[in-house]
């Protein structure tokens, strides 16, 4: 007879699951939303990422042997997205963009340079290789540090400096590039 690791009580799970969530629920919705590119769909992953994490808390708790969790938390919502595009590519749609329409107008030469310089940063972004731009989403978006992103992409520390690495050259490179095309169009 197997002896099952003795179980913690409902009410103290469900208290360090809200600190858990409390902490790093903004981190979570931050990857989701650059990772899908819409509050929508990143409200929803953030949703999903956390109802898939409390079905498996109780175990990643014992697993991660006092680690950070976030990492964890990172994967679950990193493997919804990438479930979310797989499902998608199956019934494309055509999303309606309603980033502009909610905007306020500015008409300051300053605001409109600053959103062109940004435009090529995050199309930069979305033409890298998925592990090039989740290492890059992680690391300066939600300023995670190389062993936390190894973590949550299943790559040892060196492997993931060197992604990282790769990925700010070759943005770089398309930038430099996509800046280049916006001059001659």
């Amino acid at each position: 007879m197997s002896e099952q690791p003795s179980r913690k009580p409902k009410e103290q799970l469900d208290g360090e699951f809200s600190e858990l969530y409390r902490a790093h629920l903004r981190d979570v919705y931050s990857y989701a939303y650059y990772r899908v590119g819409n509050h929508h769909d990143a409200e929803d992953l953030t949703e999903q990422t956390f109802l898939q994490a409390y079905r498996h808390f109780e175990r990643a708790q014992r697993e991660a042997n006092g680690r950070p969790l976030r990492p964890w938390l990172i994967r679950i919502a990193h493997n919804l997205a990438a479930n979310l595009y797989r499902d998608r590519s199956r019934r494309p749609s055509s999303p309606i963009d309603d980033s502009d329409s909610l905007s306020a107008p500015h008409t300051t030469e300053q605001l409109v340079e600053g959103r062109d310089e940004l435009s090529r940063v995050l199309e930069g972004v979305r033409r890298l290789p998925d592990d090039r731009r989740e290492a890059l989403i992680m690391r300066f978006a939600l300023g995670m540090d190389n062993r936390e992103i190894a973590r949550a992409l299943g790559r040892s520390d060196g492997a993931t400096k060197v992604l990282i690495h790769r990925a700010i050259k070759q943005l770089e490179g398309l930038i430099a590039e996509n800046g280049v095309e916006g001059e001659h169009e």
